[in-house]
Protein backbone atom coordinates (compact mmCIF):
# COMPACT_ATOMS: atom_id res chain seq x y z
CA UNK A 1 0.00 0.00 0.00
CA UNK A 2 2.88 2.38 0.77
CA UNK A 3 4.29 1.85 -2.73
CA UNK A 4 0.90 2.59 -4.30
CA UNK A 5 0.57 5.74 -2.17
CA UNK A 6 4.02 6.91 -3.26
CA UNK A 7 3.19 6.32 -6.91
CA UNK A 8 -0.07 8.23 -6.55
CA UNK A 9 1.73 11.17 -4.98
CA UNK A 10 4.48 11.31 -7.60
CA UNK A 11 4.00 13.78 -10.51
CA UNK A 12 3.22 12.31 -13.89
CA UNK A 13 6.00 12.24 -16.47
CA UNK A 14 4.34 15.07 -18.46
CA UNK A 15 4.05 17.28 -15.37
CA UNK A 16 7.68 16.79 -14.41
CA UNK A 17 8.81 17.85 -17.89
CA UNK A 18 6.55 20.88 -18.15
CA UNK A 19 9.25 23.45 -17.43
CA UNK A 20 8.93 27.25 -17.54
CA UNK A 21 10.39 27.20 -21.05
CA UNK A 22 7.86 24.63 -22.26
CA UNK A 23 5.04 26.71 -20.76
CA UNK A 24 6.38 29.94 -22.28
CA UNK A 25 6.48 28.49 -25.80
CA UNK A 26 3.09 26.82 -25.43
CA UNK A 27 1.50 30.12 -24.35
CA UNK A 28 2.82 32.10 -27.33
CA UNK A 29 3.13 29.61 -30.19
CA UNK A 30 -0.32 30.23 -31.65
CA UNK A 31 0.30 34.00 -31.88
CA UNK A 32 3.34 33.50 -34.13
CA UNK A 33 2.79 33.24 -37.89
CA UNK A 34 5.04 32.25 -40.76
CA UNK A 35 5.35 34.69 -43.67
CA UNK A 36 6.33 33.68 -47.17
CA UNK A 37 6.10 34.85 -50.76
CA UNK A 38 8.17 35.59 -53.81
CA UNK A 39 10.14 38.78 -54.25
CA UNK A 40 12.12 40.25 -57.13
CA UNK A 41 15.84 40.77 -56.55
CA UNK A 42 18.46 42.26 -58.82
CA UNK A 43 17.06 44.02 -61.84
CA UNK A 44 20.26 45.65 -63.03
CA UNK A 45 20.54 43.68 -66.27
CA UNK A 46 19.93 45.12 -69.75
CA UNK A 47 16.20 44.36 -69.61
CA UNK A 48 15.84 45.64 -66.07
CA UNK A 49 14.49 42.32 -64.91
CA UNK A 50 15.55 40.60 -61.74
CA UNK A 51 15.06 37.06 -60.57
CA UNK A 52 12.31 35.78 -58.33
CA UNK A 53 13.31 34.21 -55.04
CA UNK A 54 11.28 32.74 -52.21
CA UNK A 55 11.25 35.03 -49.21
CA UNK A 56 10.38 33.93 -45.71
CA UNK A 57 10.07 35.37 -42.26
CA UNK A 58 7.98 35.47 -39.12
CA UNK A 59 5.29 37.70 -37.66
CA UNK A 60 3.77 38.32 -34.24
CA UNK A 61 0.02 38.88 -33.94
CA UNK A 62 -0.74 41.98 -31.85
CA UNK A 63 -4.46 42.33 -32.53
CA UNK A 64 -7.02 39.55 -32.84
CA UNK A 65 -8.41 41.02 -36.09
CA UNK A 66 -5.20 39.95 -37.80
CA UNK A 67 -2.76 42.83 -37.36
CA UNK A 68 0.80 41.50 -36.96
CA UNK A 69 4.30 42.95 -36.58
CA UNK A 70 7.19 41.79 -38.73
CA UNK A 71 10.40 43.18 -40.22
CA UNK A 72 9.99 45.37 -43.27
CA UNK A 73 12.69 43.47 -45.14
CA UNK A 74 10.56 40.33 -44.83
CA UNK A 75 7.71 41.82 -46.89
CA UNK A 76 9.60 44.40 -48.93
CA UNK A 77 9.09 43.65 -52.62
CA UNK A 78 6.75 40.72 -52.01
CA UNK A 79 3.87 40.90 -54.50
CA UNK A 80 1.58 38.55 -52.61
CA UNK A 81 2.19 38.09 -48.91
CA UNK A 82 1.10 34.69 -47.64
CA UNK A 83 0.84 33.76 -43.99
CA UNK A 84 0.63 30.32 -42.42
CA UNK A 85 -1.05 30.25 -39.02
CA UNK A 86 -0.16 27.87 -36.23
CA UNK A 87 -3.25 25.84 -37.18
CA UNK A 88 -1.67 25.16 -40.58
CA UNK A 89 -4.11 27.37 -42.48
CA UNK A 90 -2.46 29.53 -45.16
CA UNK A 91 -4.04 32.86 -46.06
CA UNK A 92 -3.14 36.19 -47.64
CA UNK A 93 -2.02 39.37 -45.91
CA UNK A 94 -1.52 42.96 -46.95
CA UNK A 95 1.11 45.50 -45.96
CA UNK A 96 -0.61 48.15 -43.86
CA UNK A 97 2.27 50.41 -42.88
CA UNK A 98 6.04 50.29 -42.58
CA UNK A 99 9.17 52.18 -41.57
CA UNK A 100 12.31 51.20 -43.52
CA UNK A 101 14.68 52.92 -41.11
CA UNK A 102 13.71 50.79 -38.12
CA UNK A 103 12.91 47.81 -40.38
CA UNK A 104 9.45 47.37 -38.88
CA UNK A 105 6.16 46.75 -40.67
CA UNK A 106 2.54 46.02 -39.84
CA UNK A 107 0.59 43.55 -41.94
CA UNK A 108 -3.13 42.68 -41.85
CA UNK A 109 -3.87 38.97 -42.15
CA UNK A 110 -7.03 38.07 -44.04
CA UNK A 111 -9.07 36.18 -41.49
CA UNK A 112 -12.69 35.89 -40.42
CA UNK A 113 -11.76 34.37 -37.07
CA UNK A 114 -10.18 36.02 -34.06
CA UNK A 115 -6.48 35.19 -33.83
CA UNK A 116 -4.50 34.53 -30.62
CA UNK A 117 -2.58 37.63 -29.56
CA UNK A 118 0.97 37.65 -28.19
CA UNK A 119 1.63 38.60 -24.59
CA UNK A 120 3.72 41.78 -24.67
CA UNK A 121 6.30 42.34 -21.94
CA UNK A 122 8.89 45.06 -21.47
CA UNK A 123 12.53 45.34 -22.47
CA UNK A 124 13.27 48.00 -19.84
CA UNK A 125 14.26 45.51 -17.14
CA UNK A 126 16.18 42.94 -19.21
CA UNK A 127 19.20 41.52 -17.43
CA UNK A 128 22.41 40.39 -19.08
CA UNK A 129 22.57 36.64 -18.64
CA UNK A 130 18.84 35.99 -18.34
CA UNK A 131 17.29 33.23 -20.43
CA UNK A 132 15.51 34.18 -23.64
CA UNK A 133 13.82 32.15 -26.38
CA UNK A 134 13.56 32.79 -30.12
CA UNK A 135 10.56 31.46 -32.01
CA UNK A 136 10.21 31.59 -35.78
CA UNK A 137 10.38 30.23 -39.30
CA UNK A 138 14.10 29.36 -39.30
CA UNK A 139 15.19 28.27 -42.78
CA UNK A 140 11.53 27.53 -43.47
CA UNK A 141 11.18 25.15 -40.52
CA UNK A 142 8.03 26.55 -38.99
CA UNK A 143 7.81 27.44 -35.30
CA UNK A 144 11.42 26.55 -34.56
CA UNK A 145 12.41 27.24 -30.95
CA UNK A 146 15.92 28.16 -29.81
CA UNK A 147 17.18 29.10 -26.37
CA UNK A 148 19.95 31.38 -25.18
CA UNK A 149 20.74 34.27 -22.89
CA UNK A 150 20.84 38.03 -23.19
CA UNK A 151 24.47 38.53 -24.19
CA UNK A 152 24.49 42.33 -24.22
CA UNK A 153 22.22 45.37 -24.46
CA UNK A 154 22.28 48.62 -26.46
CA UNK A 155 24.19 47.23 -29.43
CA UNK A 156 24.43 49.23 -32.68
CA UNK A 157 24.73 47.03 -35.77
CA UNK A 158 25.40 48.03 -39.36
CA UNK A 159 24.40 45.20 -41.68
CA UNK A 160 24.80 47.04 -44.99
CA UNK A 161 25.46 50.46 -46.47
CA UNK A 162 21.75 51.22 -46.29
CA UNK A 163 20.66 49.50 -43.07
CA UNK A 164 21.83 50.31 -39.57
CA UNK A 165 20.12 49.18 -36.38
CA UNK A 166 20.48 51.00 -33.07
CA UNK A 167 20.03 49.92 -29.45
CA UNK A 168 19.56 46.21 -30.10
CA UNK A 169 19.42 43.27 -27.71
CA UNK A 170 22.25 40.81 -28.38
CA UNK A 171 21.56 37.14 -27.72
CA UNK A 172 23.19 33.79 -28.35
CA UNK A 173 19.81 32.15 -29.06
CA UNK A 174 20.15 30.93 -32.65
CA UNK A 175 18.52 33.39 -35.05
CA UNK A 176 18.62 32.15 -38.63
CA UNK A 177 17.20 33.34 -41.96
CA UNK A 178 13.44 33.13 -41.60
CA UNK A 179 13.49 34.10 -37.91
CA UNK A 180 13.30 37.79 -38.83
CA UNK A 181 10.17 39.40 -37.42
CA UNK A 182 9.63 36.69 -34.83
CA UNK A 183 9.48 37.15 -31.06
CA UNK A 184 12.25 37.03 -28.51
CA UNK A 185 10.58 35.76 -25.33
CA UNK A 186 11.53 35.74 -21.68
CA UNK A 187 10.86 32.65 -19.57
CA UNK A 188 7.49 34.06 -18.53
CA UNK A 189 6.36 33.87 -22.15
CA UNK A 190 6.37 37.63 -22.69
CA UNK A 191 7.63 39.22 -25.93
CA UNK A 192 10.68 41.34 -25.05
CA UNK A 193 12.02 41.87 -28.57
CA UNK A 194 11.52 41.34 -32.28
CA UNK A 195 14.30 39.26 -33.86
CA UNK A 196 15.95 41.14 -36.66
CA UNK A 197 19.55 40.44 -37.58
CA UNK A 198 22.47 38.05 -37.50
CA UNK A 199 26.10 38.79 -38.26
CA UNK A 200 27.34 37.08 -41.41
CA UNK A 201 29.54 34.06 -40.61
CA UNK A 202 29.02 34.60 -36.89
CA UNK A 203 28.05 31.84 -34.47
CA UNK A 204 26.00 32.48 -31.36
CA UNK A 205 25.36 36.15 -32.14
CA UNK A 206 21.83 37.33 -32.92
CA UNK A 207 19.99 40.60 -32.38
CA UNK A 208 16.49 41.79 -31.58
CA UNK A 209 14.78 45.18 -31.46
CA UNK A 210 13.69 45.91 -27.86
CA UNK A 211 9.92 45.58 -27.55
CA UNK A 212 9.53 48.98 -25.86
CA UNK A 213 10.98 50.63 -28.96
CA UNK A 214 8.88 48.39 -31.22
CA UNK A 215 5.70 49.48 -29.44
CA UNK A 216 6.59 53.15 -29.83
CA UNK A 217 7.19 52.76 -33.57
CA UNK A 218 4.22 50.49 -34.22
CA UNK A 219 1.84 52.78 -32.31
CA UNK A 220 2.69 55.39 -34.94
CA UNK A 221 2.52 52.93 -37.82
CA UNK A 222 -0.94 51.88 -36.61
CA UNK A 223 -2.20 55.31 -35.60
CA UNK A 224 -5.78 56.02 -36.62
CA UNK A 225 -4.54 59.25 -38.18
CA UNK A 226 -2.38 57.22 -40.53
CA UNK A 227 -4.70 54.31 -41.24
CA UNK A 228 -8.21 55.77 -41.01
CA UNK A 229 -7.60 59.52 -41.30
CA UNK A 230 -9.41 60.01 -37.99
CA UNK A 231 -8.31 61.80 -34.84
CA UNK A 232 -8.62 61.36 -31.08
CA UNK A 233 -6.02 63.67 -29.47
CA UNK A 234 -4.74 61.32 -26.75
CA UNK A 235 -1.10 60.79 -25.80
CA UNK A 236 -0.50 58.22 -23.04
CA UNK A 237 2.46 56.61 -21.30
CA UNK A 238 2.90 53.34 -19.47
CA UNK A 239 3.86 53.82 -15.83
CA UNK A 240 3.35 50.22 -14.75
CA UNK A 241 0.31 48.84 -13.05
CA UNK A 242 -3.13 48.81 -14.62
CA UNK A 243 -3.89 51.17 -17.47
CA UNK A 244 -1.94 53.99 -19.08
CA UNK A 245 -1.57 57.56 -17.83
CA UNK A 246 -2.71 60.40 -20.06
CA UNK A 247 0.36 62.51 -20.73
CA UNK A 248 -1.32 65.10 -22.94
CA UNK A 249 -4.69 65.93 -24.46
CA UNK A 250 -4.45 67.92 -27.67
CA UNK A 251 -6.33 71.20 -27.68
CA UNK A 252 -9.75 71.18 -29.36
CA UNK A 253 -9.46 67.43 -29.87
CA UNK A 254 -12.20 64.81 -29.47
CA UNK A 255 -10.54 63.67 -26.23
CA UNK A 256 -10.68 67.21 -24.81
CA UNK A 257 -14.32 67.50 -25.85
CA UNK A 258 -15.08 64.21 -24.12
CA UNK A 259 -13.57 65.51 -20.88
CA UNK A 260 -10.37 63.45 -20.69
CA UNK A 261 -7.66 65.23 -18.70
CA UNK A 262 -3.88 64.89 -18.37
CA UNK A 263 -3.15 62.63 -15.40
CA UNK A 264 -6.19 60.39 -15.93
CA UNK A 265 -5.41 56.68 -15.99
CA UNK A 266 -7.22 54.99 -18.87
CA UNK A 267 -7.87 51.31 -18.24
CA UNK A 268 -10.08 50.39 -21.19
CA UNK A 269 -11.34 51.74 -24.51
CA UNK A 270 -14.23 49.80 -25.95
CA UNK A 271 -13.29 46.13 -25.58
CA UNK A 272 -9.53 46.75 -25.43
CA UNK A 273 -7.58 46.87 -22.17
CA UNK A 274 -5.14 49.79 -22.31
CA UNK A 275 -1.50 49.73 -21.23
CA UNK A 276 0.24 51.57 -24.05
CA UNK A 277 -0.39 54.10 -26.84
CA UNK A 278 -0.65 51.17 -29.24
CA UNK A 279 -3.71 49.94 -27.36
CA UNK A 280 -5.39 53.32 -27.90
CA UNK A 281 -4.84 53.01 -31.65
CA UNK A 282 -5.93 49.35 -31.75
CA UNK A 283 -9.13 50.19 -29.89
CA UNK A 284 -10.07 53.01 -32.27
CA UNK A 285 -9.02 51.57 -35.65
CA UNK A 286 -12.02 50.90 -37.83
CA UNK A 287 -14.32 53.45 -36.20
CA UNK A 288 -15.69 56.17 -38.45
CA UNK A 289 -15.71 59.92 -37.72
CA UNK A 290 -18.62 60.73 -35.44
CA UNK A 291 -18.73 57.29 -33.83
CA UNK A 292 -18.35 57.28 -30.06
CA UNK A 293 -16.30 54.72 -28.15
CA UNK A 294 -16.56 54.14 -24.41
CA UNK A 295 -13.48 55.13 -22.37
CA UNK A 296 -13.02 53.76 -18.84
CA UNK A 297 -10.66 55.79 -16.65
CA UNK A 298 -9.68 56.57 -13.08
CA UNK A 299 -9.12 60.18 -12.02
CA UNK A 300 -7.14 61.17 -8.92
CA UNK A 301 -7.73 57.90 -7.12
CA UNK A 302 -11.51 58.11 -7.45
CA UNK A 303 -13.73 55.30 -8.62
CA UNK A 304 -13.74 54.28 -12.27
CA UNK A 305 -15.84 56.39 -14.59
CA UNK A 306 -16.86 56.12 -18.22
CA UNK A 307 -16.80 58.76 -20.92
CA UNK A 308 -17.86 58.64 -24.56
CA UNK A 309 -15.03 59.55 -26.95
CA UNK A 310 -16.29 60.67 -30.39
CA UNK A 311 -13.76 60.31 -33.21
CA UNK A 312 -13.32 63.16 -35.67
CA UNK A 313 -11.92 63.53 -39.15
CA UNK A 314 -8.23 64.37 -39.27
CA UNK A 315 -7.84 68.15 -39.24
CA UNK A 316 -6.65 69.91 -42.36
CA UNK A 317 -5.25 73.44 -42.18
CA UNK A 318 -6.18 76.01 -44.80
CA UNK A 319 -2.52 76.90 -45.34
CA UNK A 320 -0.97 75.17 -48.36
CA UNK A 321 1.66 72.50 -47.84
CA UNK A 322 4.07 74.49 -49.98
CA UNK A 323 3.76 77.49 -47.65
CA UNK A 324 4.06 75.33 -44.54
CA UNK A 325 7.21 73.57 -45.74
CA UNK A 326 8.79 76.88 -46.70
CA UNK A 327 7.94 78.45 -43.32
CA UNK A 328 8.63 75.49 -41.03
CA UNK A 329 11.58 73.62 -42.55
CA UNK A 330 12.72 75.90 -45.38
CA UNK A 331 12.10 73.83 -48.52
CA UNK A 332 9.71 73.56 -51.42
CA UNK A 333 8.75 70.03 -52.44
CA UNK A 334 7.35 68.25 -55.44
CA UNK A 335 6.28 64.61 -55.70
CA UNK A 336 8.85 62.27 -57.23
CA UNK A 337 7.67 59.35 -59.38
CA UNK A 338 7.95 56.17 -57.34
CA UNK A 339 9.74 54.45 -60.25
CA UNK A 340 12.46 57.10 -60.15
CA UNK A 341 12.95 56.72 -56.40
CA UNK A 342 12.99 52.93 -56.47
CA UNK A 343 15.47 52.90 -59.33
CA UNK A 344 17.84 54.84 -57.08
CA UNK A 345 17.05 52.87 -53.92
CA UNK A 346 14.56 49.98 -54.02
CA UNK A 347 13.80 50.08 -50.30
CA UNK A 348 11.84 53.36 -50.60
CA UNK A 349 8.30 53.49 -52.01
CA UNK A 350 8.58 57.13 -53.07
CA UNK A 351 9.60 60.60 -51.98
CA UNK A 352 9.41 64.36 -52.49
CA UNK A 353 11.96 66.25 -54.61
CA UNK A 354 13.43 69.40 -53.04
CA UNK A 355 12.85 72.12 -55.64
CA UNK A 356 14.05 75.10 -53.54
CA UNK A 357 15.90 75.69 -50.27
CA UNK A 358 15.33 78.84 -48.16
CA UNK A 359 18.60 80.58 -47.33
CA UNK A 360 19.29 80.42 -43.61
CA UNK A 361 16.40 78.00 -43.00
CA UNK A 362 16.52 74.68 -41.12
CA UNK A 363 17.06 72.65 -44.31
CA UNK A 364 19.87 74.92 -45.50
CA UNK A 365 21.57 74.68 -42.11
CA UNK A 366 21.61 70.88 -42.50
CA UNK A 367 23.02 70.98 -46.02
CA UNK A 368 19.89 69.86 -47.88
CA UNK A 369 20.20 70.77 -51.56
CA UNK A 370 17.92 71.25 -54.53
CA UNK A 371 17.47 67.91 -56.25
CA UNK A 372 17.65 65.87 -53.04
CA UNK A 373 14.69 63.54 -52.55
CA UNK A 374 13.08 63.65 -49.12
CA UNK A 375 12.16 60.04 -48.26
CA UNK A 376 11.47 60.28 -44.53
CA UNK A 377 10.81 62.52 -41.53
CA UNK A 378 11.06 61.18 -37.97
CA UNK A 379 9.65 57.61 -38.21
CA UNK A 380 7.44 58.17 -41.25
CA UNK A 381 8.01 57.94 -44.97
CA UNK A 382 7.29 60.98 -47.16
CA UNK A 383 5.78 59.56 -50.32
CA UNK A 384 3.09 62.21 -50.87
CA UNK A 385 2.14 65.73 -49.88
CA UNK A 386 -0.41 64.32 -47.40
CA UNK A 387 2.38 62.40 -45.66
CA UNK A 388 4.41 65.55 -45.11
CA UNK A 389 1.38 67.50 -43.86
CA UNK A 390 0.58 64.76 -41.37
CA UNK A 391 4.16 64.70 -40.07
CA UNK A 392 4.28 68.48 -39.67
CA UNK A 393 1.05 68.32 -37.68
CA UNK A 394 2.49 65.59 -35.43
CA UNK A 395 5.71 67.58 -34.98
CA UNK A 396 3.72 70.49 -33.57
CA UNK A 397 1.35 68.37 -31.49
CA UNK A 398 4.04 66.13 -29.99
CA UNK A 399 6.80 68.76 -29.84
CA UNK A 400 9.08 66.77 -32.14
CA UNK A 401 11.98 69.15 -32.43
CA UNK A 402 14.45 68.51 -33.94
CA UNK A 403 12.92 66.21 -36.57
CA UNK A 404 15.17 63.55 -38.05
CA UNK A 405 15.18 63.57 -41.84
CA UNK A 406 16.36 61.22 -44.58
CA UNK A 407 17.13 62.30 -48.15
CA UNK A 408 18.36 60.48 -51.23
CA UNK A 409 21.24 62.16 -53.04
CA UNK A 410 21.94 59.99 -56.02
CA UNK A 411 21.89 56.44 -54.64
CA UNK A 412 23.12 57.47 -51.19
CA UNK A 413 20.83 58.00 -48.19
CA UNK A 414 21.81 60.96 -46.01
CA UNK A 415 20.25 62.00 -42.71
CA UNK A 416 20.33 64.79 -40.17
CA UNK A 417 18.09 66.75 -37.80
CA UNK A 418 15.87 69.69 -38.73
CA UNK A 419 15.04 72.28 -36.07
CA UNK A 420 11.65 73.60 -37.18
CA UNK A 421 11.38 77.40 -37.14
CA UNK A 422 7.70 77.20 -36.22
CA UNK A 423 8.24 74.96 -33.20
CA UNK A 424 11.39 76.87 -32.22
CA UNK A 425 9.38 80.10 -31.95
Amino acid sequence: MAVLAALAAAPTLAESRRSAIVMAIASQRDSVVNIHGQKLVGGDDAEGEGRRVNGMGTGVVIDSRGYAITNFHVVDGVRRIEVTLASGLTTAAELVSHDPRTDLAVIKIATTERLPVATIGTSSDLMIGETVLALGNAYGYEHTVTRGIVSALHRNVEVSRTQRYEDLIQTDASINPGNSGGPLLNVDGEVVGINVAVRANAQGIGFAIPIDRVLDIVSRLMSVERIDQTWHGLVVRNEGGTGAVVEAVHRQSPAETAGVRAGDRITRIGEVSVGHQLDIERALIGHRPGESVSVTLVRAGAAEQQLDLPLAELRRDGESLDDRCWAEIGVRLQSAPSTRVQKLQARYRGGMVVTAVREGGPAAEQGIQEGDILVGLHVWETIAAESVAYILDKAVEEHLNPIKFYVLRGRETLFGHLVSDTIRR
